[in-house]
């Protein structure tokens, strides 16, 4: 059986009025190709629909196969107008600064990532995709990350890009407050956790592995 993955992309394309920012496009090229190569079917979805907006910083030094990615941004569904949510097996939100402003208080989102998690089915987030668990609450009203073992985009890391200044929260920081057990690495390198069917990356590095571990859990609930 062919399975369903729901991708839900940010929209949004600036930080403030001077600064630009939108997806990290290799968190959204590298997964992407994974469930592809696996035959999975992948419907494409943004906030706000149509193209979605890049951050410039993402294509620096991006290998020909993430920047050929781009072209699959330019007619996305908008996130209202996904047909029966309840379909897909998986939901994968890749990062970039943008979500950190149009996915946190998104009621929609997250009222499809409480409907996916309470139905057993995957919910994966990288990088800043985290954002969009913020404000996802359990029906019992209690937040979705409390208690979960998360990996997110570090305080430490946000820091060192320098744009924490442009920032509405720090994400790590907003998600131990939420109750969420954040498993940190050293800046810049792999990590990805998996708690039951919830399966987060820290970075730009973890996106792939992210995407493996979403194909495994696939596997395995097809297995039973």
């Amino acid at each position: 059986m062919t399975k369903r993955i729901l991708m839900v992309l940010t929209s949004a394309d600036r930080m403030s009025d001077t600064e630009q920012t939108g997806l990290w496009l290799s968190e959204f090229a590298e997964p992407f190709a994974a469930f592809s190569k696996q035959g999975c079917e992948v419907t494409i979805a943004s906030i706000l629909g149509g193209r979605v907006p890049v951050d410039h910083r993402s294509l620096n030094g991006a290998p020909q196969d993430v920047l050929d990615a781009a072209v699959h941004l330019q007619h996305t569904v908008k996130l209202d107008n996904v047909d029966d949510s309840g379909s897909f097996d998986a939901v994968f939100i890749p990062g970039g600064h943008g979500c950190m402003f149009d996915m946190p208080d998104h009621e929609l989102l997250q009222s499809i990532i409480r409907a996916f998690y309470e139905s057993g089915r995957v919910v994966a987030a990288v990088c800043h995709g985290p954002a969009a668990l913020v404000g996802a609450r359990l029906s019992d009203g209690t937040p979705l990350v409390g208690g979960k073992t998360i990996a997110t985009f570090t305080d430490e890391e946000e820091r060192e890009t320098t744009l924490d200044r442009y920032m509405p929260f720090l994400l790590e920081t907003k998600l131990r407050q939420l109750g969420a057990n954040i498993v940190l690495t050293p800046n810049w390198t792999t990590n990805v956790q998996v708690d039951g069917h919830l399966i987060t990356g820290q970075n730009p590095q973890s996106a792939q592995r992210a995407a493996e571990e979403v194909i495994r859990k696939l596997a395995a609930n097809e297995k039973g």
